[in-house]
């Protein structure tokens, strides 16, 4: 595949701020984002070549997302729990939302964007407290999904 005009001419993107939107309701800003790609397991299948030597070729197994995991700043916002509340209501159906994840540089603009589908939160937790810190307590999000793509 030939590289691109912007593959070689331009700076390459800063990770600066995350955001998300979950079916234009839930949405909120994020300091960390990981997770946000697929995977192909690898299947070895072993074929005897002509002269005898045995190869292994490797080719693309089942395709698999991974978990998002966001992270940010603990804020009096309830979305999240609340959106995770019907997951531990048992009211999956209702919790299965499509969604995208924003980047945005230190301007604010968007420079990328993934779009998951069917996504469901299956963990949100609180920070750890403790009297000696004077740290930002840190709320952490895990959306598992069905899909994920690169929409820019």
């Amino acid at each position: 595949m030939p590289a691109g005009k912007d593959a070689v001419a331009g700076d390459p993107l800063v990770a600066f701020n995350f955001a998300i939107e979950v079916s234009g309701i839930i949405s909120g800003y994020f300091t960390e984002a990981a997770g946000l790609g697929s995977e192909s397991e690898v299947v070895e299948h072993k074929i005897v070549g002509p002269e005898g030597k045995e190869i292994v070729r490797k080719i693309p197994g089942r395709l698999k997302w991974g978990d998002v995991t966001l992270k940010r700043g603990i804020t009096t916002n309830m979305d999240f729990w609340d959106w995770r509340k019907l997951v531990e209501d048992g009211k999956v159906s209702s919790a299965r939302k499509d969604g995208s994840i924003m980047m945005y540089d230190q301007e604010g603009t968007e420079v990328a964007r993934w779009n998951f589908t069917a996504g469901w939160p299956s963990k949100v937790s609180g920070p750890s407290v403790s009297t000696t810190s004077n740290e930002v307590g840190v709320e952490e999000l895990t959306i598992v999904h069905e899909n994920i793509v690169r929409a820019t």
